[in-house]
């Protein structure tokens, strides 16, 4: 039950035979106890803790069973299944019970043999209690409280970091168990497994709660005692809390912000170098553990082994997130506390509660943006840097690839061996092909490559994940250069005006494939011609007599054969 007032019918009248009955009547023998004889107690059981004991004053709630000495039942509390609350010492209590209550303690069980000169006398109450009846009373304390009193506070833990407490008009969650003075538990907010939920300060709940929470520490276990004026009164609450009932709280207080309150950052970790913050419309890798304030785990990246990619400042993710993530550099570790106007709001999403506020903690592994270019950093230039790299060449080098964050991924001094690419023939990704260009043997560079002119979205299974930047480390260690554009095989020397016949060895007329490799690579071995570097030298051949073919009949006559200038829509000769 949540701890607020709510209305109530009053319970049952008690009987009137504990009330004070005025005048005392002669002792009547053979009751079992000497008229004259004064008030006898026997303390039953006594609880190991006291805190507090009845005095004069003090308002009471207790059960009781009233006998006579041969124990016969005259009254019950128990029976009427109401507790019978009344002020100790101001007379509202038959002489005895006012003297047999003091310096009771809640819990206590206590056997009272009353007199008549301290019960109802010569009188009696009729039909009920005969004239100068000796009375036994089996009574068990289960509250009590002073007008004077005010809300008890007792921390039994307290975290060793407290940021912020409680004050008047936060909202709070945290969870209790209710219980009566006498321990007997009404309500627990661990027992619906949801926390209870408020503003504190501003009327929502009773008032010695409402007092008894500020100034707590998210993380903080308190015991809060409430009287029944400062709870639910003399009517209760009409269910499960009687009238004049002293509340018990044991509270958990689990998380705490203020409607006003924005983001707030904390920094981990910033890198020495940062050569560039994210900003808005930036896409973002990064790696986090989410949890609640108090510390309960909700998500990680980490556990799916998987960066959480997204773009900023474009409402992409929550808008506390969206604010946190601007700002940081590539390697930052960050903490980001998102309130939960600026979180998930008051319905929460899967297992984040509702109004609850999000911790988390970052890793930007990088960021880039959808216009950025490569970026080329040369660290070495030999002394001789004239002949540089261009589109057809064929280069080695060697690389080390690794993400921004200085993963590892690929390593051909690892491997032993050069990578070979003819530059601009789709053989690597674009930003690699660019970051290629222009540069001399012997050179070293750091090119880095944003995932729209490397792997895209999607990444190599296994290898580089999607949407990452790229960091190729490269020395160029050999360079050969190509062709003209639209070329794979020229001359070297003049073009002797009677090809057809000098690869026409045997004279018929016709040259099939075997005469027109044996002869293009008899000119590219003396220097008289040359093949595209890079390409299988085979398959080139075999292209040109392809394409020299024009009847594809597997021969080439001297009517079909052309040289390149002839024929410009043929890759040949």
């Amino acid at each position: 039950m949540a701890p607020r007032a709510r209305p109530w019918a009053p319970p049952p009248p008690l009987l009137l035979l504990l009330l004070w009955v005025s005048g005392h009547a002669a002792p009547v023998a053979g009751l079992g106890l000497d008229p004259g004889a004064g008030l006898q107690l026997e303390r039953r059981f006594v609880p190991d803790r006291c805190p507090r004991a009845v005095r004069s004053g003090d308002f009471v709630r207790y059960h009781y069973v009233g006998t006579f000495p041969d124990g016969r039942k005259f009254d019950s509390s128990y029976d009427r299944d109401s507790t019978f609350n009344v002020f100790v010492g101001k007379g509202q209590l038959i002489a005895g019970m006012d003297q047999a209550l003091v310096g009771m303690c809640v819990n206590e069980r206590r056997f009272v043999k009353i007199p008549p000169n301290l019960a109802y006398g010569s009188e009696g109450v009729s039909g009920v209690i005969p004239p100068n009846s000796v009375l036994h009373f089996d009574v068990l304390l289960m509250d009590i409280w002073n007008s004077e009193d005010q809300v008890q506070i007792h921390t039994y833990f307290k975290p060793s970091s407290c940021p912020r407490t409680i004050q008047v008009s936060d909202f709070v969650r945290y969870h209790y168990n209710g219980t009566f003075l006498d321990g007997t538990l009404f309500d627990s907010s661990h027992n619906r497994m949801k926390t209870y939920d408020t503003y504190v300060g501003i009327g929502w709940l009773i008032p010695g709660m409402d007092k008894g929470l500020l100034g707590m520490c998210v993380g903080e276990r308190r015991v809060i005692t409430v009287p029944p004026f400062l709870a639910y009164g003399e009517d209760g609450d009409g269910k499960d809390i009687p009238g004049q009932a002293s509340l018990v709280f044991d509270v958990a207080l689990l998380d705490l912000h203020n409607p006003k309150d924005g983001i707030s950052i904390e920094n981990k970790v910033i890198p020495e170098h940062c050569e560039r913050q994210s900003q808005s419309g930036d896409f973002l890798r990064y790696h986090y553990n989410g949890t609640l304030l108090d510390g309960t785990f909700f998500d990680s990246s980490y556990s799916r082994n998987r960066t959480f990619d997204t773009y900023i400042g474009q409402g992409y993710v929550i808008a506390g997130m969206d604010e946190g993530l601007l700002g940081v550099c590539i390697g930052e570790k960050r903490r980001i506390v998102v309130p939960p106007h600026l979180g998930y709001g008051e319905e929460g999403r899967g297992n984040i509660p509702g109004s609850a506020v999000l911790v988390f903690d970052i890793h930007v592994i990088d960021f880039h943006n959808p216009s950025d270019s490569i970026s080329i950093t040369s660290h070495y230039k030999p002394p001789d840097c004239s002949v540089l790299s261009k589109k057809g060449d064929f280069l080695k080098y060697h690389y080390n690839a690794s993400l921004l964050d200085g993963t590892l991924l690929d390593s051909t001094w690892n491997l032993g061996k050069t990578y070979n690419i003819v530059l601009g023939s789709g053989q690597v990704v674009l930003g690699m092909d660019m970051g290629l260009r222009e540069m001399c043997v012997g050179e070293k560079r750091t090119v880095i490559i944003p995932p729209h002119l490397g792997y895209g979205e999607a990444g190599v299974d296994g290898e580089v994940p999607g949407s990452a930047v790229l960091v190729f480390d490269i020395e160029l260690l050999e360079l050969v250069a190509g062709l003209p554009e639209g070329y794979m095989f020229i001359w070297n020397q003049e073009v002797s005006p009677n090809l057809f016949e000098e690869i026409d060895k045997d004279g018929n007329g016709e040259v099939i494939l075997e005469e027109f490799s044996e002869y293009i690579h008899a000119q590219v071995a003396s220097g008289r011609g040359k093949l595209a570097p890079g390409f299988d030298a085979k398959m080139i051949v075999k292209n040109m007599f392809t394409n020299q073919d024009r009847n594809a009949d597997g021969k080439v006559t001297a009517e079909e054969f052309k040289l390149k200038d002839q024929e410009a829509k043929h890759d040949e000769l």
